[in-house]
C-alpha cells in the first residue's frame, strides 16, 4: 500500500510538471507572437496639376492654372510624427520620424517607418514640416542636420519646404521659396490624418507594407503667379498661405501588401 501511493504520488508529480511545462510554451509562443514585427514604407510620389502629370527637376512644367511656365532646380520638404491607428483604436507612434523629401534623390521617397507590431492599421496620422520642440533644441543630426541646408537660425527654425528654379515669368528668371514658421499666426506646422478606407493596412511578420501617397508641387503657386513675386526667404504671411495650398494636395493613393 506504501509503494502504491509513492507510485500515485510521483504521477500526480511529474503531470503537474508536464502541465506546467506545456502552459510555459504556450505562454512563450504567445508572448513571440506578441513581438512579431512587420516593416511599413510610406512612399511619396510628386505630381503636377489637375491631370497628375509627371513631375520631375530640370524640366519644363507649364502651370494649369495661370499658365507660367517653369524650371525646377530644387525640391524638398520635411514629414515627420508618424503614427498608425491599430484596428483596436491603440495608436503606435514612430519612435524618431524625421524625413526629409528631396526630389534629387530617389531613395528619399522611400520613407522606411522601421519595424511595426503586426496586426490590422486603420489610420496614419503624420506632420508636414518639423515639430516646434525640434526646431528649438539645438544642433541636430541625420535629416535634421544643418549640413543638409534647410535651416536658417535658432530663431527662425527649419526650412520646411524648399522650391528653387527658373522660370520666363521671373522678373529676375528665377524664382526660390523657402517656406517656414514653427509659432504664433504664422505657423505652417499641419498635422494630417489619413483613413485607409474600406481597406485596413495589414503589416504581417518579416513583410513590407507599402502607403503609397502623392503630392501636388504645382499647389505653390495656387495663390499668386510668378509674376505677382518670384522670392519667399522668411516666415510670414505669404510663407503659410503658400504652404497651405501645398500641403492641402498630400493625398493617400493606395496600399501594397
Amino acid at each position: 500500500m506504501k509503494k502504491m501511493n509513492q507510485l500515485v504520488f510521483t504521477a500526480i508529480i511529474l503531470g503537474i510538471t508536464a502541465l506546467s511545462s506545456c502552459k510555459k510554451d504556450d505562454h512563450d509562443h504567445d508572448h513571440d507572437h506578441d513581438n512579431q514585427t512587420g516593416t511599413v514604407v510610406v512612399k511619396m510620389e510628386h505630381v503636377w496639376g489637375m491631370n497628375n502629370a509627371q513631375f520631375s527637376l530640370n524640366s519644363t512644367l507649364v502651370h494649369p492654372m495661370n499658365q507660367d511656365t517653369m524650371t525646377f532646380t530644387t525640391f524638398k520638404y520635411y514629414i515627420s510624427n508618424f503614427k498608425l491607428k491599430k484596428s483596436d483604436g491603440t495608436w503606435w507612434t514612430h519612435p524618431e520620424s524625421y524625413f526629409l523629401v528631396d526630389q534629387s534623390n530617389a531613395s528619399t521617397m522611400n520613407l522606411n517607418l522601421g519595424s511595426i507590431p503586426t496586426g490590422e492599421y486603420t489610420e496614419m496620422s503624420y506632420t508636414l514640416g518639423v515639430d516646434s520642440i525640434k526646431n528649438v533644441s539645438g544642433a541636430q543630426s541625420g535629416a535634421l542636420s544643418t549640413a543638409n541646408n534647410m535651416f536658417w537660425s535658432w530663431n527662425s527654425g527649419y526650412i520646411m519646404v524648399k522650391a528653387e528654379g527658373t522660370s520666363p515669368q521671373s522678373a529676375n528668371g528665377s524664382f526660390a521659396f523657402h517656406l517656414g514658421g514653427f509659432s504664433g499666426a504664422n505657423n505652417i506646422v499641419t498635422q494630417k490624418t489619413v483613413s485607409f478606407s474600406s481597406n485596413a493596412l495589414t503589416v504581417s511578420h518579416d513583410k513590407t507594407s507599402e502607403i503609397h501617397m502623392t503630392a501636388n508641387p504645382a499647389k505653390l503657386f495656387h495663390a499668386d503667379p510668378l509674376s505677382a513675386g518670384t522670392m519667399v526667404m522668411m516666415p510670414g504671411i505669404k510663407a503659410k498661405s503658400i504652404a497651405t495650398n501645398f500641403y492641402g494636395s498630400f493625398a493617400f493613393d493606395h496600399l501594397v501588401e
